[in-house]
């Protein structure tokens, strides 16, 4: 029998302050994809930005969704790299 001698600790989103604030950004993320897509598909108006349509509220739900996975998997996997003392 074999030894691995790769371990995880777990996913550890509150360890570092850069994880941290990369778990509440995905957060945010997700939550403003979400409201996108709701604004989108209930064909709301945002200031600045005009009436959205579906199709523009399915964007903004897909890029929140993506950037907020994008967020979440660096919080998750990155280390800081500038206290190692290397």
């Amino acid at each position: 029998m074999t030894n691995s001698t790769a371990g995880t600790d777990g996913l550890d989103l509150f360890g570092t302050r850069f994880s941290i604030g990369a778990t509440a950004v995905s957060a945010l993320l997700f939550l403003l994809g979400i409201a996108l897509g709701v604004m989108g598909f209930q064909q709301m108006s945002i200031p600045l930005a005009g009436e959205l349509s579906i199709v523009t509220g399915a964007v903004g739900l897909l890029f929140g969704l993506f950037f907020g996975l994008v967020a979440l998997v660096a919080a998750a996997y990155m280390e800081p790299g500038f206290d190692d003392g290397h």
